[in-house]
C-alpha cells in the first residue's frame, strides 16, 4: 500500500491532538513528505519524511507521485496564474521559503509547477543547491512574526527558523528545541560568543550572527529580531528564570 504522500498546498498546520482546538504543533509546507499513521474521518495522524515529526491534519486529497526538481529561495513566491499564450496573472496565493516543486515548463522568465500555475524563475533554485551563508537564510525572516508551531514569514518560532537553514541544505535537524540540544557536544564554558554559535536555553534556541549580536523569533518581542548576546541572555535569566544551557556550532 503506498504511505508517502506530498503536501500539495502552501500550507498545512500540524495539530497536537485530533480536536478542533488543539494547538498548532507545526506545519507541513509545499513538496514536503509525510506517511500517515492513522486514518480517521475527521483528522489523519501523519509522520513527516524529513524530521519525523508526528502530529494531525484534517483529511485532504493525497499526492503520491511527486519529483522535487527545485525548491523557493525567497521568502515567499507569488503565483501567477497562465493559460496557453495568455498573460500571466499574479494571484493571492504563494509558496513559502524551501517548498520543494517540480518544474513541469519554462516560458520566459516563469517555470510551471502545477497545471496553469506558475512562478518567477529568479525565485527558484535546483533543489540540491546549498547555502552555506546561514546569516542571508535567517534575515530573510528579520521582522516575521513570532508564531508557536509556525514555519513560514506568516508565522516561525525559534526552533524552526533554526532548522529552516539545514532544511533547506538537505541536512538533518530536529523540530523542536528539545530534540536539537541533543545534537552536537557541547562548547566549553564561554563568555566570548562567535558568529555561528548556537545558544540554547530550556524551550529556546537563537543563533549568533557575529561576536556581538544574535537572531531569533522571540516570543515576548512577537517577531524575529536581532538583539545584543550579553543582554539577551541577562534578560532571558531575568524575565524567564533561565540560564544558557548549551552551545554549539552550526
Amino acid at each position: 500500500m503506498q504511505n508517502n504522500y506530498y503536501c500539495k498546498k502552501k500550507v498545512i498546520n500540524i495539530l497536537e491532538t485530533p480536536k478542533r482546538n488543539s494547538n498548532i504543533s507545526s506545519q507541513l509546507i509545499y513538496g514536503e513528505k509525510y506517511k500517515i499513521l492513522k486514518f480517521g474521518k475527521k483528522y489523519l495522524k501523519i509522520k513527516t519524511s524529513y524530521d519525523r515529526y508526528t502530529g494531525y491534519i484534517k483529511p485532504i486529497k493525497k499526492y503520491s507521485k511527486f519529483i522535487a526538481t527545485h525548491k523557493i529561495i525567497k521568502l515567499k513566491s507569488n503565483i501567477y496564474l497562465g493559460y496557453k499564450k495568455k498573460i500571466k496573472k499574479k494571484s493571492k496565493n504563494y509558496l513559502p521559503f524551501a517548498s520543494k516543486l517540480e518544474v513541469l515548463k519554462r516560458d520566459n522568465n516563469f517555470v510551471m509547477f502545477e497545471k496553469n500555475k506558475w512562478l518567477k524563475a529568479t525565485d527558484i533554485v535546483p533543489v540540491k543547491k546549498k547555502v552555506s551563508n546561514y546569516e542571508e537564510i535567517f534575515k530573510l525572516f528579520l521582522n516575521c512574526p513570532y508564531k508557536w508551531g509556525g514555519k513560514t514569514f506568516k508565522g516561525i518560532d525559534c526552533s524552526a527558523l533554526i532548522q529552516v537553514f539545514y532544511k533547506f541544505n538537505n541536512r538533518f535537524f530536529p523540530r523542536d528545541t528539545i530534540d536539537q540540544i541533543k545534537i552536537k557536544k557541547k562548547l566549553k564554558e564561554k563568555k566570548i560568543f562567535n558568529k555561528g554559535d548556537i545558544i540554547f536555553w530550556k524551550g529556546h534556541v537563537a543563533v549568533c550572527i557575529d561576536s556581538n549580536n544574535l537572531i531569533h523569533a522571540y516570543g515576548p518581542e512577537k517577531k524575529v529580531i536581532i538583539m545584543p548576546i550579553l543582554k539577551t541572555i541577562k534578560r532571558i535569566e531575568k524575565t524567564a528564570k533561565l540560564k544558557v544551557k548549551k552551545i554549539f556550532k552550526i
